[in-house]
């Protein structure tokens, strides 16, 4: 290979690096290219699988600051350079590889971090964006419907307490100032003179029912 195609085969494998984000090195020796053309085909939606030469990979990983496939990059190597989900793209690999043991995932790396072969195996067994943000809508739907019962409930209760007084008001003939009346009237405050004026009134009352009652005694006598 010139070096004109070696250095563009680098900067080609430095873009995907940094394109994606994240990236799982596998080795396929002994695997068909139909199998491999049926590996891809699986990937497809969530990541971008080619077969790399090992130096070149080396040097492009290098310049993409990527140190998680250090001392890995040994026999016939292909990359899953992952643009989508990097869950379902692990689950990919995982599900071909339990069917094709001839693939080896050796590592990985996701959002700058190293991932080991049974990280990745972990990853895969993580549910999809999709399922976590359903559940998550679900969630949020559920707290919504609580929220609204709760911002409608005091509202159902004055709607009760609204008609509970029509009904009483109703029941009495419709006479709905005589109360409100006497309840103004109670709490008029009274004068300094009305207040004088009482014990007064009951001294009063006293002295004039006394004679009465030794009169009533007297002729019983």
């Amino acid at each position: 290979m010139a070096n004109s195609e070696k250095t563009a085969a680098i900067a080609e494998i430095t873009d995907k690096f940094r394109e994606s984000g994240a990236a799982v090195l596998t080795e396929y020796r002994g695997l068909t290219v139909a199998q491999l053309s049926q590996l891809r085909s699986t990937l497809r939606e969530h990541a971008t699988y080619a077969v790399v030469k090992n130096t070149l990979t080396e040097i492009a990983a290098r310049e993409a600051g990527v140190t998680a496939f250090d001392g890995h990059l040994q026999g016939p190597t292909a990359i899953a350079f992952v643009t989508g989900d990097p869950v379902e793209a692990a689950k990919g690999l995982r599900d071909f590889a339990k069917a094709n043991p001839l693939l080896v995932i050796k590592a990985g790396v996701l959002d700058g971090n190293p991932l080991t072969a049974e990280e990745i195996t972990k990853l895969a067994d993580l549910e999809s964006r999709e399922v976590l943000l359903a559940k998550l809508a679900g969630a949020m739907k559920g707290s919504l419907t609580k929220a609204v019962y709760l911002f409608a409930a005091p509202l159902a209760q004055t709607a009760r307490v609204v008609d509970a007084l029509r009904a009483k008001v109703e029941a009495q003939g419709g006479n709905t100032t005589a109360e409100p009346e006497a309840a103004a009237a109670d709490e008029t405050p009274a004068s300094d003179d009305t207040v004088d004026a009482a014990p007064a009134a009951e001294a009063a009352s006293v002295s004039s029912a006394a004679p009465t009652d030794v009169a009533e005694g007297g002729d019983e006598s």
